[in-house]
């Protein structure tokens, strides 16, 4: 049976027609926009904030990068202990049973912290200053022991220092050997804007690499504090927040739902089928996944691909143009 052709007449002879004018549509479309980004700009302003670096941390808060550099000496700071892909140490792994995907990718980018964040810089910016030169050859040629003596006692010191007002910091006398020569010292890099450029040097053309300095600023206090008054930390839905008042990325509300309900908000001890706040990263990646493969599946899936015939909301949404439709059948 050959079927029935239709000239274009024809075919729209029973689709109601209107009037649209296509490029008066896209001027208001656009004048209205414009309007809008305008209004949205004098009420909310730039989300821009001045970029945090080494230096304006180092002035900021000067005890607190002293202290975050004697950790990363000793080797207690987070990124020493981390563990992949900076290091073989295992401090902030995120496991779930056998599901140990950053095990098994491994260190594949090694980070020192130690000798990265403060003896290579020291080295490198030494050059005639005799001081700086003996503290070093003082503190690396000094035994495991005593070194952590040094640093064990300076820290310790650390917790009632004061900063000046110059910039520097002032601790009780003690017994730390060369250590507040390099602390010193380092804080003198940082303040004058050397230290961030000693971090990102590479051999790249564009530097796009920050994850040295990152590291650095994580570790200390400074830079969780600008988060937490901002409201970027994960407890304050962070991840869909932008700086100031400018609304963020509410598209991403879904992800950080999950980080403020339990068990990804509790701690191992009231965790559920072992996941809890200390793996709530690998455990929220996991939750996501599988929502997004059964959402994949929906059409495979029997009874869940029927929902839209036992709930036909789709008829409320047609049901004028179904009404005029037979209307003009009658």
């Amino acid at each position: 049976m050959r079927r029935r052709r239709y000239d274009k007449a024809a075919y729209y002879r029973d689709v109601r027609m209107v009037p649209y004018d296509l490029v008066k549509e896209l001027a208001l479309a656009m004048a209205g926009t414009l309007i809008v980004i305008l209004i949205l700009s004098a009420v909310l302003s730039s989300p821009d904030v001045p970029a945090v670096t080494i230096q304006s941390w180092s002035r900021s808060d000067p005890v607190d990068f002293v202290t975050t550099a004697a950790a990363e000496l000793s080797g207690n700071s987070v990124s020493s202990g981390y563990g992949p892909p900076y290091n073989s140490n295992n401090g902030s792994t995120q496991t779930w049973g056998f599901f140990q995907p950053e095990v098994w990718a491994g260190v594949h980018q090694p980070v020192d912290s130690a000798g990265e964040f403060v003896m290579t810089p020291l080295q490198l910016s030494s050059g005639k200053n005799a001081a700086l030169n003996t503290a070093l050859s003082t503190y690396q040629s000094a035994s495991g022991d005593q070194r952590a003596k040094w640093l064990t006692a300076y820290t310790n010191a650390l917790g009632n220092a004061t900063a000046n007002a110059n910039g520097t910091v002032t601790i009780a006398s003690g017994d730390y050997g060369p250590v507040p020569v390099l602390m010193d010292d380092l804080l003198n890099l940082a303040q004058n804007g050397a230290l961030d450029g000693l971090l990102l040097a590479s051999a790249h053309f564009y530097q796009t690499d920050y994850t040295a300095p990152l590291l650095f600023m994580g570790d200390g206090g400074y830079l969780s504090g600008l988060a937490q008054d901002q409201a970027l930390t994960g407890t304050q839905w962070g991840m869909m927040n932008e700086t100031g008042r400018y609304p963020g990325q509410a598209w991403l509300w879904l992800y950080t739902m999950w980080y403020q309900v339990a068990p990804f908000n509790r701690d191992a001890s009231h965790g559920f089928v072992g996941v809890s706040s200390s793996n709530a990263d690998l455990g929220v990646i996991v939750v996501m996944g599988v929502l997004t493969l059964l959402l994949v599946l929906v059409p495979f899936i029997p009874g869940l691909r029927d929902l839209p015939r036992w709930i036909p909301i789709h008829r409320l949404i047609w049901r004028r143009y179904y009404d005029e439709k037979r209307s003009s059948r009658t």
